[in-house]
């Protein structure tokens, strides 16, 4: 069993297509999304469009539940873009997503933790940044969720770590987004020092569950030029170079 695990796109169609190109020449036998999939200053109507008929099981991020309940004068400026570029019909499709799924006995798939789409499962903050979460961090923050495999999103930064029950957890990495701020529930910076395109693929062999990240280039300079067309000078660094400042 191999299966693509794509995550965190956020309205990035460009990053989409080439990792979409890419997971059909490796060869997958799924292919699981894990949320947040439009919002931001890029392309959030084209990218529902692709994901509404990629025929991939979906998921859904904090972004699209903060996206589906704005109110007139709030939310933030990445929501606000987005909403107001999707049909309805679009956001009847968002609200059909789950933020968790158990893909089968051995495989657990959730945009943060198993208990919250806010949560940040393999990093913990660190002052103005964000390290590799403890053991004992990422346990609490398991609970009971005994799956052999966990993939989770969020985060943005790419990585594999096994628990002491052998527990494989995977974070793809980002599609759409190298670096972001954050002032939840202090501000924060996660940067990875590299424009590319991210996903990873999990596979089932004798030997048992392995991961495999893929960092991919593509045209990430038209969707910086999108950003900062659309008055968002920070997506615009980020996007060019996976990192903040």
């Amino acid at each position: 069993m191999r299966i693509a695990i794509v995550s965190d796109i956020h309205g990035n169609l460009a990053a989409l297509e080439a990792v979409a190109a890419d997971i059909r020449r490796r060869g997958v036998d799924q292919v699981v999304n894990l949320g947040d999939n439009v919002s931001g200053p890029l392309l959030p109507r084209e990218t529902a469009s692709f994901l509404m008929s990629s025929g991939w099981l979906t998921l859904a991020g904090n972004h699209e539940r903060q996206l589906l309940a704005l109110t007139p004068g709030q939310g933030n400026l990445s929501d606000l873009y987005a909403r107001s570029q999707l049909s309805d019909d679009m956001l009847a499709w968002l609200r059909t997503l789950q933020p968790s799924f158990r893909l089968n006995e051995a495989v657990f798939l959730c945009h943060g933790t198993p208990r919250s789409d806010g949560e940040y499962l393999l990093e913990s903050l660190d002052g103005a940044s964000t390290r590799l979460a403890s053991p004992s961090e990422i346990a609490e923050r398991l609970g009971d969720e005994h799956a052999a495999v966990i993939a989770c999103g969020h985060t943005h930064v790419p990585r594999a770590v096994r628990t002491r029950s052998r527990q494989l957890l995977v974070n793809p990495g980002s599609v759409g987004l190298p670096a972001y701020s954050d002032d939840h529930p202090v501000f924060h910076a996660v940067e990875t020092g590299s424009a590319d395109a991210r996903y990873a693929i999990v596979e089932r062999s004798n030997q048992g569950w392995t991961a495999q990240h893929i960092a991919l280039p593509y045209d990430h300079g038209s969707m910086a030029a999108l950003a900062l067309k659309n008055g968002r000078a920070d997506w615009a660094h980020a996007l060019l170079t996976g990192y903040m400042r």
